[in-house]
């Protein structure tokens, strides 16, 4: 069987990429396919020694830096792909590459991270974020033809994949499509675990607006005898930096490699996380370190980040919610989880948690949907 792997852009190793690592270790065969690859060496190994196969946007001025720029013609770059040679297409998809074109006799499975959030749900947010003011007016428009686009283009995907609930509401919700969920892999055997801790806190993400880290650093700034220490870079680093305010409890750190992020994830006392995810791995790998959690009640996290009690009634927490994004929330749930006495089994219990979401259950749970698609769709398709 002919397999193409269709990912938005290989720029850097996140979330979706590590999704995208185990969809290629199940189908090694494949051929990869993104808008553009400017993913450094250092970063490729999870690849296997491909190159994908990218589009004109590749090649288009100021590309490896401001490729996200050219987000209004993304729609034009994804239908130039052939994909007539293939049987089956697996898009993996937080922007376009769902809206990939397929012919009658071939199988298509998109496994959406999140339908493209700055068309759809956090529109307003990164309007607001728009260093310039005037450009807000066309920039809406943009994003409306886009989201007009993305929903007249659902009907591409044969079968839909979510990476969570949360997610398949919001593909029901913007496509009228329903979609089965195969949770993320955690790379529990990966991260090294601790009971112990040095005492500060920890978050890491990539600093952009949805992740809302600002909040974060400018909660620590107003609690001095509490440490944080920030991993990751992005366009938000100054607006992060500022509403840290110079604080000398919070350091930021910057963007780590793997092994030094799981480091800091091992020695933290807890993981502070503020965004509305669509999933969460991070603070899953947290808890596959030991560490309990300080979340926003909102989006994957609650699906995700619950005690692994094994039927027992009034078992002890693996994470602390805060219901609102703000800065008094996040101090009060700080508060709140300084005030409790963590057993000597807390550890366990968040490993336990997160094993539920272990590597080897995603290949079984992806590869069982892919099958159940190839007979519901495609019934002369076969390995």
């Amino acid at each position: 069987m002919r397999v193409a792997v269709v990912h938005d852009w290989l720029a850097e190793r996140g979330g979706a990429e590590r999704v995208l690592e185990q969809i290629l270790l199940l189908y090694p065969q494949a051929t990869l396919y993104a808008l553009v690859d400017f993913l450094p060496e250092s970063e490729r190994d999870f690849l296997g020694g491909r190159r994908a196969i990218t589009s004109f946007i590749q090649h288009l001025p100021m590309a490896r830096r401001r490729f996200r720029a050219y987000l209004p013609l993304m729609p034009l770059a994804v239908a130039q792909w052939d994909f007539s040679a293939f049987d089956l297409v697996i898009s993996s998809s937080h922007c376009v590459v769902k809206s990939v074109r397929t012919g009658p006799r071939q199988l298509h499975v998109s496994y959406v991270h999140t339908p493209m959030r700055y068309a759809w749900d956090l529109q307003t947010l990164y309007l607001q974020r728009l260093r310039w003011p005037l450009g807000r007016a066309p920039l809406r428009a943009l994003l409306m033809a886009l989201r007009r686009w993305d929903r007249r283009t659902a009907d591409r995907v044969d079968y839909y994949l979510a990476n969570s609930e949360f997610v398949a509401g919001r593909i029901h919700r913007s496509y009228g499509k329903r979609a089965h969920v195969v949770h993320p892999p955690v790379y529990c055997d990966q991260i090294p675990h601790s009971a112990q801790s040095e005492g500060f806190y920890l978050t890491l993400s990539r600093l952009v607006p949805y992740k809302r880290v600002d909040l974060i650093t400018a909660a620590f700034a107003r609690m001095p005898d509490k440490r944080l220490v920030v991993i990751g870079d992005g366009p938000e680093w100054a607006r992060v930096a500022q509403a840290a305010n110079g604080a000398p409890n919070v350091t930021l750190l910057g963007r780590l490699d793997d092994e030094q992020a799981r480091d800091y994830l091992a020695r933290c006392r807890a993981f502070v996380f503020a965004a509305e995810e669509d999933f969460g791995i991070v603070p899953l790998e947290a808890q596959a370190a030991g560490k309990p959690v300080i979340a926003y009640a909102g989006g994957g996290v609650l699906e995700t980040l619950r005690p692994a009690s094994n039927g027992a009634e009034n078992a002890e927490p693996v994470a602390w919610f805060f219901a609102e994004q703000s800065v008094e929330a996040i101090c009060q749930a700080v508060a709140q989880f300084e005030t409790t006495q963590l057993s000597e089994s807390s550890a366990q219990r968040c490993r336990e948690n997160a094993s539920r979401f272990a590597t080897p259950l995603f290949q079984a749970r992806f590869q069982e949907a892919v099958e159940r698609a190839q007979a519901r769709y495609a019934p002369s398709i076969r390995k």
